[in-house]
């Protein structure tokens, strides 16, 4: 007879209450995606409970203001179907990226580029402009 491998999971009394804590955590979180707007439900995303205290991450600081101003509202919604919310905290958490930063890639200039270059900061007044462009001349690679 086949048994589910909740059924062994909710078989031991420590898991158990790990997974009765996730199975809240899914209800709190899918009840958060019914009522947050839109845009904020992309943006931020139930974390945690713990003693009726709402753990909510946002992605950026106006998604936390945002939902910092709901959070009467929200909390009161929640505690219909789902847990007892007493108070919501928002934590500025953003979202891990899955690609990282590529590091610039040096693009050759001209011989005939570098020459006008060099011309035009040899006929301009010492500044920062000038230094600018003596320091592009001498980090940069000439094409032939």
């Amino acid at each position: 007879m086949y048994k589910a491998p909740a059924h062994y999971l909710d078989a031991d009394a420590a898991v158990g209450r790990v997974m009765a804590h996730a199975r809240l955590l899914m209800k709190l979180s899918s009840r958060f995606d019914e009522l947050a707007p839109g845009a904020l439900r992309h943006a931020a995303h139930v974390a945690n409970y713990k003693s009726g205290k709402i753990v909510i991450h946002a992605e950026n600081g106006a998604v936390a203001a945002k939902l910092r101003q709901m959070s009467r509202r929200l909390c009161g919604e929640l505690s219909i179907e789902g847990a007892e919310c007493n108070d919501i905290e928002v934590k500025v958490q953003p979202r891990q990226s899955s690609y990282r930063s590529t590091t610039s890639t040096s693009k050759p200039i001209s011989g005939r580029a570098a020459d006008s270059l060099r011309a035009a900061a040899e006929a301009m007044p010492p500044g920062k402009l000038r230094q600018a462009i003596d320091t592009l001349l001498q980090r940069s690679i000439r094409a032939e």
